[in-house]
């Protein structure tokens, strides 16, 4: 019998009980595991159990492929109209909506995410990309194509069709966001999800499942196996009968997603991955805006994100005073328990992020860049870490070159539009960007020259479910968000009708 998760919080920003079953999630029920083993979460802020999840295995990857294949011939597919899918899903958009304070202190319990940031942004995101692709449910068509032949003749058009059982795998850093963003084109789409979330934040996924079924979900459609990278992952990248694979996270182990899906069955990749993102200031740029947006395209979420901007990019004549007033704001960010009302950063994910971390600050040290602020453990429990500015890099040190995923940043001078084009795009990585200046012709100009599949202009980070988003390079194949990320579920059928044609 799996196991219930009851918790009481009694924070100054939320008060509450939850109790729900942490079991997998497959063909509507929540069940143990094959082997009866489970997986301890850990609260990042102290470094003690929360409660535990069942632990997957690839045998239970197969039953929820099972399940997933019989939902898709039976209740979903094809055989399910579109508006009944977006309806569905609107009302899961709903229970959500109704549990957003729940959801939110799950979020920041395991993540280590401050609850307002979640439930402010997190929850909210979450709930808006669901509706967005309840939206699109119905609205998946092909066209009618003019062949060489006449209309009376010939009649050939297009089907856009769901592939079937897709396989998703998400990340810790935004567990219900990546959630949201993973499952709703899929299902709108009208295919079947066998999705594995990270071990360290696994709640809120199942959280989810248990409104998904409240909302009425066909038993199948949705199928959640908690388990670790080696087994549940690998199984559903290898899976035979899986022929479509999802993946957010770093970009070393999107290529073995790459790998395994191609030595199986060639199954179709989304891949959305690591990044080195610059955020570039002009001296005309309004000073204090930049800064604002700046240290919260660093600092937030704990720098644990794949389009922090975690490359600093002043020009000279301003380079003196951006650096002390982001200074400024960054030894006023308040670091600290996540339910703390004033909380702008919690601690890291993990013990294994937060080594990590003071792994890459120390490389730091070691190749000869100087620590300008933080750098240092904060606190004496848990996976706590400084706001981190290093001054004085070169471009190949490795806190230039590779992803940290944590509250780090360098900060670096440039002289001109030449020079800063040539410094951002020095990175294997493509996935984000930021420009500031009041300059519109330089800002669009800089823009289209940035290797990046998102660049901001005198903003960071802000985003929307009809807007896509992906990387250049190395940081990912395909792109999820908006209508775009529609043709990652759909394969196109093209149909070709003789009326008239004689031989």
């Amino acid at each position: 019998m799996p196991i219930v998760f009851t918790h009481e919080f009694n924070t100054p920003v939320y008060k509450g009980q939850v109790s729900f079953n942490t079991g997998l999630f497959i063909n509507g029920q929540f069940v143990d595991g094959s082997d009866g083993t489970a997986i301890d979460v850990v609260n990042p802020t102290n470094g003690r159990v929360i409660t535990s999840v069942s632990e997957g295995t690839q045998q239970d990857v197969d039953l929820a492929v099972g399940a997933a294949e019989q939902a898709f011939e039976t209740t979903w597919g094809l055989n399910c109209p579109g508006n009944k899918r977006g309806l569905l899903l609107g009302k899961l958009a709903s229970l959500m909506e109704e549990h957003a304070d729940e959801l939110a202190a799950l979020e920041a319990l395991d993540n280590g995410k401050a609850f307002n940031a979640a439930r402010s942004k997190d929850v909210p995101s979450a709930i808006a990309c669901i509706r967005y692709f309840a939206g699109w449910a119905d609205k998946i068509s092909g066209r009618v194509i003019e062949t060489l032949q006449t209309t009376e003749e010939r009649f050939t058009y297009t089907r856009h069709e769901p592939i079937g059982v897709v396989g998703q795998i998400i990340p810790w850093n935004f567990p219900l966001l990546m959630f949201a963003w993973k499952i709703a084109p899929a299902l709108a789409t009208g295919n079947t999800v066998v999705l594995k979330p990270s071990e360290f934040t696994p709640l809120t996924a199942i959280r989810v499942c248990h409104l998904a079924k409240e909302a009425g979900f066909p038993p199948g459609i949705l199928n959640v196996v908690t388990g670790y990278g080696n087994t549940v992952g690998n199984a559903i990248s290898s899976h035979m009968r899986i022929h479509k694979i999802a993946f957010t996270g770093s970009t070393l182990v999107g290529r073995k997603i790459m790998e395994a899906a191609g030595k199986s069955n060639l199954k179709n990749v989304t891949l959305e991955l690591g990044g080195k993102s610059p955020n570039i200031i002009f001296d005309d740029a309004d000073l204090e805006q930049a800064v604002h947006w700046a240290v919260l395209g660093i600092f937030s979420n704990q720098g644990q994100s794949c389009l922090a901007c975690s490359r600093i990019f002043i020009q000279e004549g301003i380079y003196d005073e951006f650096l002390k007033r982001f200074t400024e704001k960054s030894r006023s960010i308040k670091v600290g328990d996540p339910f703390a009302p004033d909380t702008f950063q919690g601690p890291q994910v993990s013990k294994i992020q937060y080594d990590r971390i003071m792994g890459y600050i120390d490389s730091g040290k070691k190749e000869g860049a100087k620590i300008h602020i933080g750098g240092e453990r904060h606190g004496s429990e848990g996976y706590f870490i400084q706001p981190t500015i290093f001054l004085d890099t070169n471009p190949d040190m490795r806190i230039v070159k590779e992803e940290i995923f944590g509250p780090v940043s360098v900060v670096i001078k440039f002289k001109d539009e030449e020079d800063i084009v040539r410094q951002a795009n020095n990175t294997m990585y493509g996935l984000a960007a930021a420009v500031f200046t009041k300059d519109v012709n330089r800002a669009i100009t800089t823009a289209h020259k940035l290797k990046a599949g998102t660049v901001w202009v005198n903003c960071y980070g802000l985003s929307n479910p009809n807007v896509p988003f992906g990387g250049y390079k190395q940081s990912g194949i395909g792109r999820e968000m908006g209508e775009y990320a529609l043709a990652n579920y759909t394969e196109v059928k093209a149909v070709n009708v003789n009326l008239g044609l004689k031989m």
